[in-house]
């Protein structure tokens, strides 16, 4: 049976909504609290993580569980994906995605990182990968080919299970560094290894980040980028975010 668009549309905005609310309560501009009792009455059990402005009269960006949605001040729309202008030709919803999803390293828990140093290991970016992620291991082959980078890897196991113990025979072994590298980059299957370890407060980061999937790198200007890039994008991702 095919549910109604409304139904559909409802299940999915309650689903980001629980984000959301594991966050903590919103805070909206006084000027858009009728938009968001509006919207919130038309799909109940979802919370409003904020509103503002667009260029554009009478259209209005609602955030929700780290999604851009857009409507009108009266919440009798919603309507989901990217706002382009026209004009320029800037898509502005990916635009705001940046903003929104920036954040210093030093923000970051580095300290619970693998560290992978690279040349002089200049240059610095953050990775939230599971170590049974394709394009995670993608990506380290991709590092191959740059030089002159500090990686800091963070284990964020999401795909199951076995990417639990992966990540906890990994951060637990002799060397994690190697380990890691030898997994990630070659294939072979680190040993089996239990000690504490911060696994849990990992995932607690990333969810509050909003990190949804692996890989998501981070750079050193805050900016984010969410999967693999190939390695003329992350070389200049890495220079200029150096800059």
């Amino acid at each position: 049976m095919k549910l109604p668009l409304r139904s559909v549309l409802a299940l999915a905005l309650l689903s980001l909504g629980s984000l959301v609310q594991a966050a903590g309560p919103a805070k909206i501009d006084a000027r858009f609290e009728t938009t968001r009792k509006a919207f919130e009455a038309a799909f109940p059990g979802v919370t409003v993580d904020g509103i503002r402005a667009t260029p554009f009269p009478n259209l209005l960006e609602v955030e929700v569980g780290g999604t851009l949605l857009y409507t009108d001040p009266q919440a009798s729309f919603v309507m989901q994906g990217s706002l382009l202008d026209s004009k320029s030709r800037v898509d502005l919803t990916e635009q705001r995605m940046q903003e929104l999803n920036r954040v210093s390293l030093d923000e970051l828990p580095l300290d619970k990182a693998i560290k992978l140093v690279k040349g002089d290991g200049s240059r610095q970016m953050v990775v939230f990968e599971d170590p049974n992620c394709g394009y995670c291991k993608r990506l380290h082959t991709t590092l191959q080919e740059i030089d002159n980078v500090t990686v800091y890897s963070l284990m964020f196991p999401i795909l199951g299970p076995d990417s639990r113990r992966k990540a906890e025979d990994i951060w637990c072994a002799q060397n994690p560094a190697k380990t890691l590298s030898d997994w990630m980059g070659g294939g072979v299957r680190p040993e089996k290894a239990s000690c504490e370890h911060p696994l849990d407060q990992l995932l607690a980061v990333g969810q509050k980040l909003r990190v949804q999937g692996t890989p998501a790198i981070y750079f050193a200007d805050g900016s984010r980028a969410d999967g693999w890039l190939p390695a003329a994008q992350l070389q200049s991702r890495l220079q200029a975010a150096a800059q």
